[in-house]
């Protein structure tokens, strides 16, 4: 039984990308139990709850009240999320510019190219 339990064992980040991706196919705002419902009969729902409210606290995901619960909507997507939580990481460090610096010089050739293009793409649109 334990070892089935640590097989079926999921890491938070897969639990948050699970729960954000059964909002994304919603045709609206959706309730904690139509998450639980989508995801399956092993997720508990106040696990559910736990998730959306990490993901709430994180800005990925906004709540309104409709009745005595709440209704959740993603607020951005997969891409958004990985960039919200990209700059929480460099905000929390103390020197900026060599977190970059050393992020930067780390990049392969094709991601370099892209973050230049991505660069010099917004430069432009500031000069309009």
């Amino acid at each position: 039984m334990t070892e089935h339990r640590q097989r079926s064992r999921r890491g938070q980040g897969e639990l948050e990308a699970l729960v954000l991706s059964a909002l994304r196919e919603a045709e609206g705002p959706a309730t904690a139990g139509w998450v639980q419902e989508r995801l399956g009969d092993d997720l508990a729902y106040t696990t559910v709850i736990t998730i959306l409210t990490r993901l709430l606290a994180k800005g990925a995901v906004t709540r309104e009240r409709v009745g005595r619960s709440f209704v959740w909507t993603p607020a951005s997507d997969q891409a958004g999320l990985a960039a919200h939580k990209m700059r929480k990481v460099l905000d929390g460090e103390s020197d900026r510019e060599a977190v970059l610096a050393s992020f930067v010089t780390g990049l392969g050739p094709d991601d370099e190219r892209l973050l230049r293009g991505l660069l010099g793409h917004s430069r432009g649109q500031g000069e309009d």
